[in-house]
């Protein structure tokens, strides 16, 4: 069954009103983020009404495909053992990339297709990509992965596909954006800047150790 017939009608009626990126992102930004390790398939995900960051980004990528935009997912990793993953659905409008995505942080959501490169894109989330000690923890990014090379997985619908994609893009070499020496040299968040992008935060679902990809 593919995932337009097996949602419910509901769920349908919802999916099938997205008319734009912003329509995908004001979704996501509906839905409560949960902190947890199980990842959703994007069926699951409107079915349960709550997800994270990756099955978020699934949902959003598979949504962005009914627009005619291709399904892609990049991942911003952290530096090991400090953050998680992120992960950003991206679309291109005119050449220029922008993203939709589901985060415990408002400030990495959403990005309007004004970028010129894929490098500048995800160096927006930047200064806003940190801990809870106020450390700036972005490291890299991968290569967008074209989720329609999953579909006989049945990612759209299965966890056990969801989970295919999962171990994929996990294992893709990330970009470096940093170097060591800039690592070294970078500021933490300062105070004003932390309260501000802790605003609506679900503790819960927090960095709390070394993620286990």
């Amino acid at each position: 069954m593919n995932f337009i017939d097996a949602l419910d009608e509901h769920n349908r009626r919802i999916f099938l009103a997205f008319q734009s990126p912003c329509d995908i992102q004001a979704y996501l930004d509906s839905i409560p983020y949960v902190g947890e390790d199980r990842n959703r398939s994007p069926l699951q995900v409107m079915q349960d009404r709550q997800c994270h960051c990756l099955d978020g980004g699934m949902l959003g990528a598979l949504a962005l495909s009914y627009l005619g935009f291709p399904p892609l997912l990049v991942d911003l990793v952290p530096e090991p053992g400090t953050d998680d993953d992120h992960v950003l659905a991206i679309y291109k409008v005119e050449g220029h990339y922008g993203a939709v995505a589901k985060s415990n942080f408002s400030a990495l959501r959403f990005r309007e297709p004004v970028y010129a490169s894929l490098r500048e894109l995800v160096m927006t989330y930047f200064d806003v990509f940190f801990n809870v000690d106020g450390l700036k923890t972005l490291r890299g990014y991968t290569r967008p992965l074209n989720l329609s090379a999953f579909d006989r997985y049945g990612w759209q619908t299965s966890e056990e596909g969801a989970a295919v994609v999962t171990r994929r893009l996990y294992s893709l070499k990330p970009i470096p954006v940093v170097t060591p020496s800039m690592v070294k040299r970078l500021s933490p968040m300062d105070e004003r800047a932390y309260r501000t992008n802790m605003l609506g935060v679900n503790m819960d679902g927090l960095y709390k150790g070394p993620s286990p990809h």
